[in-house]
């Protein structure tokens, strides 16, 4: 009888690891709480050994056809001229703010789902409950009150996993930093540049392209008050009117497509370092094992370089407490490469004042400044050296592919 694995999360880690263990021969269940994949989010990029594991899985071709096409990254003022710029090189080996497999998240998850959607059975609209661990395997109980049996059970969730609790409860760090995600028309005037507004109080607009004919905005801000995120669309859309409304440039009309009713996700930054991934047959994957911050693009790689080592490891399950350690063990260095996002950078990245924006445009625009470091630093974008900073491993069959 083959292997079973039971996923708790149908995002990216999910599916990306019952992708390479169905090609191996296992036999995977994915839960999901949502009542359907979720096709809402922001750009990811996928740098350094990720775009390795993206060609040993086949999905190259795809994730280069789903690209936003976003040309690179440029701070503008508030007129719309720019201040600086930040192009993506043609090598795509630039450490900047846009890589070159820049994706929306919607779209890697698709790619993701629908390679496995017929070898993998996808429970949507119920998570779990309950989890024994019998010691040779483990039973979940969902949340409709169904029993499953598996091998392993594995928690590929968000920053803020509910399922996390049956390994450990370690807390998330806030780091005060909101993020409000609108898809909104595109017009005539907007082009292919990541476009990022800088404004007082350390407050953030940005406009990026997508490959849907749409645009992603997104508004930020710092605030000292916690738990933002935990209020309803009404209350948040109420918060953001008050922050923005003294703000020019493209700040009204973000706020009047929120007023018309333009999609909305609101989030805050979190980071986790959690050192307790495994519990006897249960393992945690992407960012509910690990996460520097939950914007830039670094927990998708990792995510997919996790889901790729952790199939690898599992391989044909003869020893499965065995193959968490090892798996454990060989995504350290990746892991503990990832640059930490701080609160005090994520202030410098974004200033409270006119002199303090004007100091950060100017320094931005000398290439080896301090500034560009810090973007680079704030954005996540340190993840093409972190990624090769460890050779991805070789295991039996290393291009997995499937249909």
């Amino acid at each position: 009888m083959a292997p079973h694995a039971l996923i708790s999360g149908a995002g990216i880690a999910g599916p990306a690891l019952a992708h390479q263990l169905t090609a191996r021969g296992w036999k995977t269940t994915v839960v999901e709480r949502f009542p359907q994949r979720r096709d809402e989010g922001q750009n990811v990029d996928i740098r350094g050994v990720a775009r390795e594991v993206v060609r040993r899985m086949g999905i190259e071709d795809d994730v280069r056809a789903a690209n936003t096409g976003e040309i690179g990254t440029r701070f503008v003022r508030a007129d719309g001229s720019p201040a600086a710029s930040f192009p993506v090189s043609e090598s795509g080996e630039t450490d900047g703010p846009t890589a070159e497999f820049e994706i929306l998240r919607g779209e890697l998850s698709r790619i993701l789902v629908e390679r496995t959607i017929d070898q993998t059975d996808y429970r949507f609209n119920t998570e779990i409950a309950a989890v024994t661990d019998h010691g040779d395997h483990i039973t979940a109980t969902l949340q409709d009150g169904t029993d499953i049996d598996a091998d392993i059970l594995v928690i590929a969730e968000g920053l803020r996993s509910r399922s996390r609790r049956f390994v450990t409860t370690e807390e998330v760090n806030d780091l005060g930093m909101y993020f409000a995600y609108i898809t909104i028309p595109r017009r005539e005037i907007d082009d292919q540049w990541w476009n990022w507004q800088h404004e007082t109080n350390s407050r953030g607009v940005h406009l990026r392209p997508d490959n849907l004919g749409t645009i992603r905005a997104v508004l930020t801000f710092i605030s000292d008050v916690r738990g933002l995120e935990e209020l309803d669309q009404t209350a948040q859309t109420s918060i953001l009117k008050r922050t923005f409304d003294d703000v020019g440039g493209a700040a009204p009309r973000i706020l009047a497509e929120i007023d018309a009713g333009a999609p909305m996700y609101f989030s805050a930054v979190g980071q986790l370092s959690n050192r307790s991934w495994i519990k006897g047959r249960i393992a945690l994957l992407g960012d509910a094992a690990s996460c520097n911050a939950t914007f830039g693009g670094a927990g998708t790689s990792l995510a997919l370089i996790g889901g790729y080592v952790l199939a690898g490891e599992l391989g044909d399950a003869d020893d499965v407490p065995a193959a968490l350690a090892r798996y454990r063990r060989v995504m350290e260095p990746f892991v503990d490469d990832a640059p930490q996002v701080r609160a005090g950078v994520l202030r410098l990245a974004n200033p409270r004042t006119r002199t303090g924006i004007r100091v950060l445009h100017a320094g931005a625009r000398l290439a080896a400044s301090r500034a560009v470091r810090t973007i680079t630093a704030v954005t996540g974008k340190g993840l093409i050296s972190i990624a090769n900073s460890a050779p991805l491993p070789d295991y039996p069959d290393t291009d997995v592919r499937l249909p």
